[in-house]
């Protein structure tokens, strides 16, 4: 899907990417610290963070073919360069989403196989790496949004007001 009612599909994807990717991050977050929030959410985590990952290739493919149908610039090739890195931090989230909703469906028995300190120990490491994934994924989509914003608008607007009134 490149065009959605005459414009760029990567224009309008965007905003998918943009609010689900913080989204689906502060949830990892969020269920990794507290198994509790985890099992309220119950399977929208992973779904959530499946979507997320879904809308990431499907908003690079249209990206890739608004940059064929712009003039060639360097700062829309450095947005597009940026833009493929997003996937594996989409996939982490989706993986790692998937681990935390899987091991906090039931609270572990006590004396289980790995003991108490077993599973604060797994719980601690989920958390930091789900930390780590979050805040990598987040600003990723900040540079990339960044960069996209500096190369739709960089010769786009007059600095000073044109003078047509407000």
């Amino acid at each position: 899907m490149t065009v959605v009612n005459g414009l760029p599909a990567h224009v309008l994807f965007v905003h998918f990417v943009v609010v689900l990717v913080p989204l689906s991050a502060l949830a990892l977050v969020v269920s990794a610290l507290w198994p509790r929030a985890a099992r309220r959410l119950g399977l929208i985590l992973p779904v959530l963070a499946f979507v997320t990952l879904v809308t990431v290739p499907l908003t690079s493919h249209a990206g890739e073919w608004l940059e064929r149908h712009v003039d060639s610039d360097p700062l829309v090739r450095k947005h597009a360069e940026l833009g493929d890195g997003l996937l594996p931090w989409a996939l982490g989230l989706f993986l790692l989403a998937t681990a935390v909703w899987w091991t906090a469906r039931t609270p572990a028995p006590q004396g289980a196989a790995a003991g108490p300190r077993g599973g604060a120990v797994v719980r601690v490491a989920a958390a930091a790496l789900s930390l780590v994934v979050a805040v990598g994924a987040v600003v990723d989509v900040y540079r990339i949004g960044d960069s996209g914003a500096k190369a739709a608008w960089h010769d786009a607007f007059s600095k000073t007001a044109t003078g047509r009134g407000d």
